[in-house]
């Protein structure tokens, strides 16, 4: 045998065992979070604002697995204007590597997205975009810290993109916006389906500070063991902070506000949001098992948080966004 044909052998092994681990859910250190896991729900998210004129756009893509064949839950939200619309579609692929996911029809609806686009049609709105100057993530484990590395958590959470910029239009009742080099954000989440409860926030429009915050909080299983858990991630220029437990991190939701408190031996995290009053948008979860969407998502796509960050004690930025997204949700109750 050759030096080169047990290397391929090598690789071959170690690439199946990587697939098997991968499909637990979690991900290795320095693995790619991006690409699907082979999980009963696979979600991508983009959020994209302007400053200057205040628009705000969201997209999700959820790929579901049934015997029946993989669906998609597939949303758009804008503001100002209150529009969303969701669909659920079938014909849903989710490629790895690379990342890239389609669903739907011209007919139907449709989505295709990969590392630097995204295309949704839905009803009246049409959505293209293309995305550039990513930031990468610099850690080893993703934004769950070390339940990244936890097999068979009932969901996972990853910020990949705290930084970037999105171009291109989105048409809706026969208006236009045009973007050119708005602020982007995305994020990965996988796993069984949504937790029973969760809460999640993100923001990057800091009065043109290089800053990117996002949190994600949610009740989370692993088999008998319940626990509610929250992860913070800060982008401070090119300084990433994560703070998830074992750190110490609280939370708190009730009448439109959001409370996060994160403390670590280094960094102390203090952020608040608030709704403003504004009216939310009802995006759709889905239900992977049932293949349907239940509109139990409720997102502030117009927020305000407020951002501390803190090194030993000393204050290293402080800030506030008016153009935060604001979540919280819930399953429905099982009768």
């Amino acid at each position: 045998m050759t030096a080169a044909y047990l290397r391929w052998v090598a690789e071959g092994v170690t690439k199946r065992l990587v697939d098997a681990y991968r499909r637990t859910g979690a991900d290795l250190p320095f693995g790619d979070p991006l690409p699907s896991h082979g999980r009963e729900m696979e979600g991508w998210f983009w959020r994209l604002t302007d400053r200057a004129s205040g628009r705000v756009v969201v997209g999700l893509c959820r790929v579901n697995k049934h015997p029946d064949g993989d669906w998609a839950t597939v949303a758009v939200a804008l503001n100002p204007g209150g529009i969303v619309r969701t669909a659920a579609l079938t014909g849903a692929e989710a490629e790895s590597p690379p990342f890239s996911v389609h669903a739907g029809t011209s007919a139907t609806g449709r989505v295709a997205a990969g590392t630097d686009r995204l295309h949704i049609d839905l009803d009246d709105v049409h959505l293209d975009l293309r995305f550039a100057d990513p930031f990468v993530w610099p850690m080893a484990l993703g934004g769950g810290g070390i339940f990244s590395s936890i097999p068979f958590l009932n969901q996972y959470w990853h910020p990949y993109r705290l930084g970037g910029t999105a171009s291109g239009s989105v048409e809706f009742n026969g208006g236009i916006w045009s973007f050119d080099g708005a602020q982007l954000y995305a994020e990965r989440n996988w796993g069984a389906g949504f937790p029973e409860r969760w809460w999640w926030g993100q923001a990057h429009d800091f009065d043109g500070a290089d800053v990117s915050v996002a949190f994600s909080g949610g009740v989370l299983r692993l088999g008998p063991i319940r626990r509610e858990v929250t992860g913070v991630v800060v982008r401070l220029g090119d300084r990433v902070i994560r703070l998830t437990p074992p750190a110490l991190v609280r939370s708190q939701v009730s009448d439109g506000r959001w409370s996060v408190r994160a403390l670590a031996p280094h960094y102390q995290i203090e952020l608040k949001g608030n709704s403003a009053g504004r009216t939310p948008h009802a995006l759709p979860v889905p239900l992977p098992a049932e293949r349907r969407n239940v509109d139990t998502d409720i997102e502030h796509l117009d927020g305000e948080l407020c951002c501390t960050v803190r090194k030993f004690g000393r204050v290293v930025f402080e800030g506030t966004s008016p153009l935060a997204g604001l979540q919280v949700g819930s399953l429905p109750r099982r009768q």
